[in-house]
């Protein structure tokens, strides 16, 4: 980005135009959208080995039951280093403008999300094998969208809502408002997608491993969702310059 002189003659309207427009533009030049996504996207990808390998997973006659170990294992601390990435992304692309970043609310924001998952999955695990919500019985539509947001995915979404809030970015709340969507209210990201048989080869068709596919599928997903974002906002950024 130049630094443009602005000169406002006698006519106070058209600085204050001017000034809006290279404000605009500034908000513009710092955005780095597609870091964030890109960054986001890479730590969900890395998270499904871990998801597969910790999972705990007891299957009997009636069926099977599972305790996802790796999203406590992995999701706090990556939450912690992908924001801190971000943020740093941010803080030196200002300073390489000579400006200042408005990037400190989004970090705060990412590093309450990363606590608020480990308490989360923390107390259910210690609560809830001995009390079951709802007797046990079918959980309200509201309850399982619920339990998506406080997932890893929904709290990712949350955190997009203020990064578009900060960059002054519709693109991305619309972004974010379809992510949202998809991970709360499509994708079954907490208690895994079924696959056809057909995918499935035989060497992997036992109850455990299938158990561990399902799982793994919506994560699949929604990294290739935020992929595709990063990838859109980067040709974006390109084309406008």
């Amino acid at each position: 980005m130049t630094t443009d002189s602005v000169s406002a003659g006698d006519d106070p309207h058209r600085l204050l135009s001017d000034v809006r427009a290279l404000a605009g533009r500034v908000r513009r030049d710092q955005r780095l959208t597609w870091v964030a996504l890109l960054v986001l996207a890479a730590a969900t990808f890395v998270a499904v080995p871990f998801d597969w390998l910790f999972m705990k997973v007891q299957c009997d006659g009636d069926g099977c039951s599972f305790a996802r170990r790796g999203m406590l294992y992995y999701w706090p601390p990556a939450l912690l280093l992908a924001y801190t990435a971000i943020a740093v992304s941010y803080v030196r692309a200002a300073r390489a403008r000579g400006l200042g970043a408005r990037v400190l609310p989004y970090a705060i924001t990412g590093a309450a999300t990363a606590v608020v998952l480990t308490a989360a999955y923390t107390a259910a695990a210690a609560y809830f094998p001995s009390h079951p919500p709802f007797g046990g019985g079918p959980m309200p539509f509201w309850w399982i969208v619920l339990d998506r947001l406080i997932a890893p995915w929904g709290l990712i979404g949350l955190a997009l809502l203020v990064l578009a809030r900060l960059e002054r970015n519709v693109a991305l709340l619309l972004f974010t408002l379809g992510y949202l969507a998809l991970v709360l209210l499509v994708l079954p990201t907490t208690d895994g997608m079924g696959l056809p048989e057909w995918v499935i080869p035989s060497f992997m068709s036992g109850a455990d491993t299938q158990l561990r596919l399902s799982m793994t599928s919506p994560q699949l997903v929604t990294g290739t969702v935020l992929l595709a974002g990063g990838i859109g906002f980067s040709q974006a950024r390109r084309r406008q310059r």
